[in-house]
């Protein structure tokens, strides 16, 4: 199986796309593959905060562009890594990065190192649900056709659906069905319980072995962030483009 390079792309702020690779980290990890991570958000690096994780931090952009030495530097990054990489992109560069990896013929360029190039991106529920969908569309009708994609359905703001119609059904992901490889659905989480849990570990900046190896933590709340890492890993197991 060719190592991957998994790239965390969505246009819209705060949906949880450090969150994602944080997990697909974890979970790669787990599966002793090692993967070598990577932070380019200009703005906020909150994959490099995770300290379990030896998240490396490389700022790719320069006065609103791609700083074409330290995408070099990127380059060299991936080339030398042993296994997967996982690299998480903020919004803020979100235009720049999409256009200089396609216009760079990038995704061929990984292709002849022997790499394949999967693009993470997120929808969520609420009021960032139409910018999200719009981040998509625009990914998958940018990119050339080699490229795989993940979707990643982020329940957090609430239910991912417009007008009656779940993202399964909306026009965006009907017309590009063809390029979604898998799609992960992050559980909805009750509040007051798991959803507060998860939230104080993702706020500590914790991986989930980091959390469930603290005696501060209840018996009962190391319980729920258990349940909660075995079904988002089990979302991840059935992706099989991972």
């Amino acid at each position: 199986m060719k190592p991957k390079v998994h790239i965390k792309l969505q246009g819209k702020g705060g949906v949880g796309k450090s969150t994602d690779a944080a997990f697909l980290a974890q979970y790669l990890a787990s599966k002793g593959l090692a993967p070598t991570n990577i932070d380019t958000d200009p703005v906020n690096a909150t994959f490099h905060s995770y300290k379990g994780l030896n998240v490396k931090r490389l700022n790719i952009m320069e006065n609103d562009e791609i700083n074409p030495r330290s995408f070099d530097e990127l380059i060299e990054m991936v080339a030398a890594a042993c296994g997967d990489v996982v690299i998480d992109n903020g919004a803020s560069s979100f235009v720049p990065l999409s256009h200089y990896l396609i216009s760079n013929q990038v995704p061929a360029l990984l292709a002849e190192m022997g790499r394949d190039l999967v693009v993470h991106t997120v929808i969520t529920g609420g009021q960032a649900l139409v910018d999200t969908v719009s981040g998509f569309n625009q990914l998958v009708t940018q990119f050339p056709e080699n490229t795989m994609f993940v979707v990643w359905l982020n329940p957090y703001y609430g239910p991912i659906e417009h007008e009656g119609k779940s993202f399964e059904q909306m026009k965006a992901y009907v017309n590009n069905k063809a390029r979604v490889s898998a799609i992960v659905r992050l559980p909805t989480l009750k509040e007051e319980t798991y959803g507060r849990d998860l939230s104080e570990m993702l706020q500590q900046r914790l991986t989930f072995d980091e959390a469930l190896a603290l005696d501060s933590l209840t018996i009962m709340t190391r319980q729920r962030l258990k349940i909660i890492k075995a079904q988002v890993f089990a979302q991840l197991d059935s992706s099989m483009v991972l």
